[in-house]
């Protein structure tokens, strides 16, 4: 089990992406059986923050055990995540066999 702020992973990951090092961390959380993302949506990040957070959550899709926290509904996501089609196309992934507590 690994646990991060959603802004502590995206800033991880765009780190190892400057540092030519993304495919090592990226691995090191595929490894992970239960991934922790909390505050999703406190914060704002970068559109390649976003996109690196949206690999990290569809590379988990039907694979690895994902527990995200966010104060914000659904409909607010496209702000997280800078457009309707991505945040579309994870919601899709998230929301597929899951369970959602509010």
């Amino acid at each position: 089990m690994r646990v991060f702020t959603a802004a502590t992973l995206v800033n991880r990951l765009e780190e190892s992406q400057k540092q030519y090092q993304l495919e090592r961390f990226l691995t090191q959380l595929d490894k992970t059986d239960l991934l922790i993302v909390d505050e999703l949506g406190y914060l704002s990040f970068s559109r390649v923050g976003a996109e690196l957070l949206f690999q990290v959550f569809t590379d988990r899709y039907e694979r690895k055990s994902l527990l995200l926290t966010s104060n914000l509904p659904f409909r607010e996501w496209a702000q997280i995540f800078q457009g309707e089609r991505m945040t579309a196309a994870l919601l899709d992934r998230l929301t597929h066999r899951c369970h959602i507590f509010e």
